[in-house]
């Protein structure tokens, strides 16, 4: 039987003379899938679920246990703007994943995120998300493909005539906040064709599914406007690669408990803790929040992204910063993810690692005080400085090392999750690059 807020939405989409309904829903390397189905089918969709080929999708099932059912959020109902609305609207819905039984898919990416922020409601704690990602707009030919070439020279915070990239970013902009979704802020980024848009604070899965929503408005309206929009890490060598930096804030009856006036740098001890968490399990927090090869092209000294685990207050190219707003807007920057990454599993492996850290009372140490990148090898070895993982091997290695996030994806994501990512890094391991062959063709 249908409840209230379902209702609502099936009388919605007739008052918005909706024809077609996508049905959305993300595999475990954070690619988006839908399915459509017509306005008429919706009702069953949220009584039954709609059945689909589970042993198609990236980590879902095998061939004999295939059938799965995608059943639609009521909470995610929007219309795509950009959609013809002659002969009826298009509207979507985002699903979790569910077995013939009934039961939550284990392997279904919002399933493991909404389980971890149940465990920090058991605690008494709500997840606030701010997510910041950055991307490329690059050139396109004649039939549409990618170009080297980006569509600028500007940098950061620039302020030009208005390009295509800069009317992109607008409509890109003006596209979200028709979706309902809140954007904070959008400015051209370091490096040439690079843009940022900094989404809301929301709840942790709400600002997964908004992120999810960005990245696929981000590539139809850059598509509209003749571009290529791209979330590579790192396309151009010699410049800044894009990241995902991840605010976030615990709260407990509405109240930030991240900050406390007394204390020096208004942060509380659970706020600590939560930071210690994090430094602690980021080498395995890297496999889901760096996911690819070109993940590590990124991580580099020199480019403002994180390489070292430290946490600071003053120096913005450390693993955690403390950002100047205090009080209520009390929160930790994450920076070492990149857009690569699927939100649902990176927010939840973050929450997973600030719980651990609370749970256990986990110590940061103290902040440092100016940059890891110009200390000593002597001074960072004083300092216990470790190094985040500087391959994709490194990282898968280091998470197949970690019990808690190893537990948090469950033994169904982790086996599947490890052994895409390993194939992965075999083809590339065994590619013969361009690099290699203008170094040493000639020459030996």
């Amino acid at each position: 039987m249908l409840n209230l807020r379902q209702k609502e939405v099936i009388k919605r989409a007739h008052e918005l003379n909706v024809r077609f309904v996508r049905l959305q829903f993300t595999d475990i390397l954070g690619n988006f899938k839908n399915l459509a189905i017509t306005i008429n089918q919706l009702e069953r969709a949220f009584e039954e679920g709609i059945l689909f080929d589970g042993s198609s999708i990236q980590g879902f099932t095998r061939i004999h246990e295939s059938d799965m059912y995608l059943r639609p959020d009521p909470d995610t109902f929007t219309i795509f703007p950009w959609r013809p609305k002659e002969g009826g609207a298009v509207a979507r819905l985002i699903c979790d994943i569910y077995t013939p039984q009934g039961e939550p898919f284990v392997g279904c990416p919002r399933y493991i995120l909404r389980r971890v922020l149940a465990e920090a409601e058991a605690m008494g704690y709500s997840l606030y998300v701010g997510p910041e990602p950055e991307f490329f707009l690059f050139e396109t030919d004649e039939r549409g493909r990618p170009r080297k070439e980006t569509i600028d020279t500007g940098s950061y915070f620039d302020l030009s005539p208005l390009d295509r990239g800069e009317d992109a970013r607008r409509d890109i902009v003006i596209v979200l906040e028709e979706m309902g979704i809140q954007v904070e802020s959008s400015h051209h980024e370091v490096a040439p064709g690079q843009h940022e848009i900094d989404l809301h604070f929301a709840d942790g899965l709400r600002a997964a599914d908004n992120f999810m929503t960005f990245k696929l408005v981000t590539k139809v309206m850059a598509k509209k406007h003749g571009l290529h929009a791209t979330f590579m890490p790192k396309p151009i060598f010699g410049e800044n690669g894009s990241g995902l930096h991840l605010h976030q804030s615990l709260y407990q009856n509405e109240v930030n408990i991240f900050a406390d006036p007394d204390d020096e740098k208004g942060l509380s001890a659970l706020a600590r803790h939560y930071i210690a968490g994090l430094l602690h399990h980021a080498p395995a927090l890297c496999a889901l929040g760096n996911p690819i090869v070109n993940s590590y092209k990124r991580l580099v000294p020199g480019y403002e992204a994180p390489v070292d685990i430290t946490w600071s207050d003053r120096d913005r190219s450390t693993l955690v910063r403390i950002p100047a707003a205090g009080g209520q807007s009390t929160r930790v920057e994450f920076r070492s993810p990149d857009p690569a990454a699927n939100p649902y599993l990176i927010i939840a492996a973050t929450l997973k690692a600030g719980l651990n850290g609370i749970q256990k009372r986990m110590s940061p140490g103290e902040p440092i005080q100016e940059s890891a990148y110009e200390l000593s090898p002597e001074e960072r070895q004083k300092l216990g400085i470790r190094n985040l993982p500087g391959s994709l091997r490194e990282a898968l290695d280091c998470l197949a090392d970690d019990p808690v996030m190893r537990e948090m994806l469950g033994e169904h994501t982790y086996d599947h999750y490890m052994k895409a990512k390993l194939i992965e890094w075999e083809v590339y391991r065994t590619q013969v690059h361009q690099w290699e062959i203008e170094q040493y063709l000639g020459n030996i």
